[in-house]
C-alpha cells in the first residue's frame, strides 16, 4: 500500500498548507472528508483503524480505501500542476508549444498550428533536444494532408535523422548511468580511477560510441558526471587533464557555431574544475572565453548565464587578493531576478564566506540567517556536499560569534545527520576537523599549545597540497589561524597560494 503519510511529509509545510488550499479549492462538496485525511496523516502516525474512527465514526474500510485513492491522484496533480509552475526549463516551454500547436491544427487552424511547431522546432534543433524534437516532426507529418505548402519528404527524412540521433542519446544515456555506478563504486572502494579510460571503455561497449564524435550536450553531461564524482570527494585535481581533452574535441567540433549553449556550459565547468583545482589563471581564461561566448549573437545567453558566470568570477577574485571586488559582485548578483535556486544558493554562501573571511560577522551571520529551510530541502534541492558545507560554516560563525550555546546544538545535529556518510566516502578528515574544532570552542587556551599543534599535524590524512581541494583547504585555514593568532583570510590565502 502507498505510504501517503510519508509522502505527505516530504513537503515543508508551506507546501503542505498550498495542498490543502488546493483541495479546498477543488472540492465541490462540503463533506468531502479529503483534507481531514490530509491534516490527520501529517500529524500523526495513525493506523488505517484508527483514522477511520476519526473520520467516519467507525470501521469503513472500502469508503477509507477510496478516499486514500482519490487523495493520492490529488496528490500526483498538485506535485505535476506545482512542478510545471516552479519549472521554467525550456523542455516546459516547448512542451507547451507542441500542446498548443496541436489545439490549434485540431481545430484547423493551420497556419498557426504549423508556425508554433517550427518555432520550437529552431529552438529544440539549437539545444539538441531530441525527443521534444520527435514529438514536433510527428506532429508535422500527423498533419501534412492539411498543410499543401509543406516539403513532406524532407520532413520525413528530418524526422528519420532525428530518430537516429534520439537512438543514439538513448545510448548515450546507458553508458553515462554505467559510468556513475562505476564511480560509485570506485568511490566506495576508496580507489583512484582514470576518468578518460573508464569513459572510452564504456562507450565502446555502448556501441562503440566515439567521445570525438558525441554533441556539445554529451560532452558536457560528461564532464557533468566527472564533476559530480569529484565533488563528492572533493578531489578536482584527477579531472583536469580530462576537462583540458574535452574542450579540444569541443574546439575542433563540427559543429561548433550551432551549439552555443552547451558550449558556454562547457566552458563554465571547465572554468570551474581549475579553480576547484587553485589554478586561477586557466579559470579566469575559461570565464573570459565563456563571457564572449554569452555576448554572441548580440548578447542571446547574457542573461541567462550571467549570475554563474559573476559567481564564479568572484570566487576567483576572493583567493586571488581581491576580496573587495569579490564582495561587491556577489552583493550585486544576490537579488537578481529568475535566478536558478541552486545558483542563488551558491552566492548566498559565496558571500556568507567572503563576509565571514572579511571579517564581517553580523553581515555573515544576517545572511545565514536568511536561510530558513531544513536540512531535508537543501539536499533535496542542492546536495549534501552544499549543506555539510552550510552547517560548517554555520558552526564556526557562531563559534566566532560567542554563540557557545548554539554552538553546542549545531554540533550534536551536524555528527548525527553527517558523520556516517562522511565516513562511506572517505571523508574522515571532515569528521577529524570537526572534532578540533570541538576541542577549540570548549578550551579556547589549547589551541595555541604545542600539544594541540602535534595533534592538528597527526591527525589528518593529508593529500598533497597541490591536490588538496581550494574549499577543504579554507576550512582548514581558519583552525590554522586560531593556533597562529593570524587573520584567517590572510592564512587562507597564504595556504592556497603557497
Amino acid at each position: 500500500m502507498i505510504q501517503l503519510n510519508e509522502i505527505l511529509r516530504t513537503l515543508n509545510k508551506d507546501k503542505q498548507q498550498e495542498f490543502i488550499h488546493y483541495l479546498d479549492k477543488k472540492n465541490k462538496r462540503k463533506d468531502a472528508k479529503n483534507i481531514q485525511l490530509v491534516k490527520l496523516l501529517i500529524t500523526d502516525n495513525y493506523s488505517s483503524q484508527e483514522v477511520s474512527e476519526k473520520i467516519y465514526g467507525k470501521q469503513n474500510k472500502v469508503a477509507l480505501h477510496a478516499l486514500r485513492k482519490r487523495l493520492f491522484q490529488s496528490l500526483i496533480d498538485f506535485t505535476a500542476n506545482t512542478s510545471i509552475k516552479e519549472e521554467n526549463s525550456l523542455d516546459i516551454r516547448l512542451i507547451k508549444y507542441i500542446i498548443a500547436a496541436r489545439n490549434f491544427l485540431q481545430k484547423e487552424q493551420i497556419e498557426v498550428g504549423y508556425q508554433i511547431l517550427e518555432k520550437a522546432r529552431i529552438v529544440a534543433t539549437e539545444h539538441q533536444l531530441f525527443s521534444i524534437l520527435n514529438e514536433i516532426y510527428h506532429t508535422k507529418i500527423q498533419y501534412a494532408h492539411q498543410h499543401e505548402t509543406l516539403n513532406l519528404e524532407e520532413t520525413i527524412h528530418n524526422f528519420k535523422e532525428n530518430q537516429q540521433q534520439l537512438i543514439q542519446e538513448d545510448n548515450l544515456n546507458i553508458a553515462y548511468a554505467k559510468i556513475r555506478k562505476s564511480l560509485n563504486e570506485y568511490q566506495q572502494k576508496k580507489t583512484t580511477v582514470d576518468i578518460k579510460k573508464l569513459i572510452e571503455s564504456t562507450l565502446k561497449e555502448q556501441n562503440n560510441l566515439d567521445i570525438s564524435l558525441l554533441s556539445f550536450k554529451s560532452l558536457y553531461q560528461l564532464l557533468q558526471i566527472t564533476t559530480i564524482s569529484s565533488s563528492q570527494k572533493f578531489d578536482y585535481y584527477n579531472i583536469t587533464n580530462f576537462a583540458v581533452d574535452t574542450y579540444k574535441i569541443v574546439k575542433n567540433h563540427t559543429s561548433k557555431n550551432k551549439q552555443t549553449f552547451y558550449h558556454i556550459e562547457i566552458l563554465y565547468v571547465i572554468s570551474n574544475i581549475f579553480f576547484r583545482d587553485k589554478k586561477f589563471n586557466q579559470s579566469l581564461k575559461y570565464l573570459e572565453l565563456m563571457n564572449f561566448y554569452m555576448k554572441e549573437n548580440k548578447q542571446k545567453y547574457l542573461k541567462e548565464f550571467s549570475s554563474k558566470h559573476d559567481l564564479l568570477l568572484a570566487l576567483n577574485y576572493n583567493y586571488t587578493e581581491k576580496q573587495e571586488e569579490a564582495i561587491q559582485l556577489l552583493e550585486n548578483s544576490i537579488d537578481k531576478k529568475n535566478v536558478n535556486i541552486i545558483h542563488q544558493l551558491d552566492i548566498y554562501l559565496s558571500l556568507i564566506v567572503c563576509y565571514f573571511q572579511n571579517k564581517s560577522l553580523t553581515k555573515a551571520q544576517s545572511l545565514l540567517s536568511k536561510l530558513v529551510h531544513t536540512d531535508k530541502w537543501y539536499l533535496e534541492k542542492v546536495g549534501l556536499v552544499w549543506t555539510i558545507k552550510k552547517n560548517l560554516i554555520d558552526i564556526l560563525l557562531q563559534i566566532d560569534c560567542g554563540n557557545i550555546n548554539l554552538v553546542e546544538s549545531r554540533l550534536k545535529s551536524f555528527k548525527k545527520n553527517y558523520f556516517k556518510h562522511l565516513k562511506e566516502i572517505g571523508q574522515e578528515n571532515v569528521i577529524t576537523y570537526l572534532k578540533l574544532v570541538e576541542i577549540y570552542y570548549k578550551n579556547p587556551e589549547k589551541v595555541s599549545s604545542k600539544e594541540f599543534y602535534n595533534k592538528v599535524e597527526t591527525s589528518f590524512n593529508f593529500i598533497d597540497k597541490e591536490k588538496e581541494d581550494i574549499f577543504m583547504m579554507s576550512f582548514y585555514a581558519w583552525l590554522k589561524a586560531k593556533m597562529t593568532k593570524q587573520n584567517v583570510y590572510l592564512v587562507t590565502l597564504e595556504l592556497i597560494n603557497n
